[in-house]
C-alpha cells in the first residue's frame, strides 16, 4: 500500500514501511500539532510558500515553535521530492507538539518534531471528476471561532470525521459542514463555491471555512478570467438554489457537486468550473514547469 511513500522525520529521509513516531508524541496522543497539505508536479511543490506562511500561522496560534526556518522547511521537503519515486505527488507537512509524558500538558513536550510524508492521494475516481459528486448538509456543525479557530490546520479532524460519515451512511460522497447560525461553512476537507445568477461565491473564513490555498487561487483565477466573485455569508436555501456547486482543495484540487441533499444542480460540470478548472491546469504548469 506504501511503496512509494517517502518520509522526512526530523532530517532522516526513509520509506513509509521503516517511519515511526514514538508513542508519547503528543500529536498522536492527543491531536496537539499542526499540518500542510501540499501537491507537487513535475517534482516541484506549488505554491510552498503560501502553505509554508500558513504553517507558521497555525502553528503561532498554538504557540508552537517550528524548529525549522521556512528555508530550512522548504530543503526539506525538496529533499522529501527528490527521495520520492513519484514526478506529481502529495506532501503531508506535520509539526507536532512533540514527545511527552501521558496528560495533555505541553509544557512535557521539550522538542517539536517534523514530519513530512510524499505519496499520492486521490479523493475522487476520474468518473467522479468528470461527473460530478453527491453531497448532503450534514447534522455535525463547524465549531465556530470563539472555540477553534477555522484558520487553524490542526491535527485534530474529528469534525470533519463525524461529517464524512454522516456521508458515508447516506451513500454519497461528501458532507457541507454549517456552523452554528446555519450558515454554509465548508465541506469535509475542502472549501465550497457556488455559482449564482454568473457571480462565483464562497463562504469567508469567520463563517467557520478553512482559509484555503486553493480557494484563493481560484478567486484569483477568476479575477484574471473576468469571473466576478466575492465572499457570502450562504444558507443551504443557496446552496438548493444554486446554478453550479464545486469544492477546491489541496488534496481536492477542483471538484464538481452534481448533487445536494437529493437536490440537482442546473449545471454540472458547469461552465464556472470548467473555465476555472482549465486556467487552474494552465497556472500549474507555468508555476512548476521552470
Amino acid at each position: 500500500m506504501f511503496e512509494q511513500a517517502r518520509c522526512w522525520i526530523d532530517g532522516s529521509i526513509m520509506p513509509a514501511s521503516e517511519a515511526k513516531v514514538s508513542v508519547f508524541d503528543h500529536g498522536f496522543l492527543y491531536g496537539d500539532g499542526v499540518f500542510e497539505g501540499v501537491r507537487f508536479y513535475n517534482r516541484k511543490a506549488f505554491r510552498l510558500p503560501l502553505h509554508l506562511k500558513r504553517l507558521q500561522r497555525s502553528a503561532a496560534a498554538l504557540q508552537l515553535a517550528i524548529p525549522l526556518t521556512a528555508v530550512e522547511l522548504a530543503q526539506a521537503v525538496a529533499e522529501t521530492i527528490a527521495a520520492s519515486p513519484l514526478d506529481e505527488g502529495y506532501l503531508r507537512i506535520i509539526v507536532t507538539r512533540g514527545v511527552g509524558v501521558l496528560g495533555i500538558n505541553p509544557a512535557t513536550c521539550k522538542q517539536p518534531s517534523v514530519i513530512i510524508i510524499a505519496d499520492q492521494l486521490q479523493m475522487v475516481s476520474d468518473a467522479q471528476r468528470e461527473q460530478g459528486v453527491r453531497a448532503i448538509i450534514a447534522s455535525t456543525r463547524r465549531l465556530t471561532p470563539d472555540r477553534l479557530d477555522s484558520r487553524i490546520k490542526s491535527l485534530n479532524y474529528l469534525n470533519a470525521i463525524l461529517a464524512r460519515m454522516e456521508a458515508n451512511y447516506a451513500g454519497v460522497e461528501e458532507a457541507i459542514l454549517l456552523n452554528d447560525r446555519g450558515c454554509v461553512a465548508e465541506g469535509t476537507a475542502d472549501n465550497l463555491f457556488i455559482v449564482s445568477d454568473g457571480m462565483l461565491l464562497t463562504p469567508p473564513a469567520t463563517e467557520g471555512a478553512l482559509a484555503g490555498i486553493t480557494r484563493q487561487t481560484v478567486l484569483e483565477l477568476a479575477a484574471t478570467n473576468g469571473i466576478p466573485a466575492r465572499e457570502a455569508v450562504l444558507t443551504p436555501y443557496d446552496l438548493y438554489n444554486a446554478d453550479e456547486c464545486f469544492l477546491t482543495g489541496t488534496g481536492a484540487k477542483l471538484i464538481p457537486v452534481r448533487e445536494i441533499d437529493g437536490r440537482k444542480m442546473a449545471e454540472c460540470p458547469g461552465t464556472r468550473y470548467q473555465q476555472l478548472m482549465q486556467a487552474f491546469v494552465v497556472l500549474i504548469q507555468q508555476e512548476t514547469n521552470a
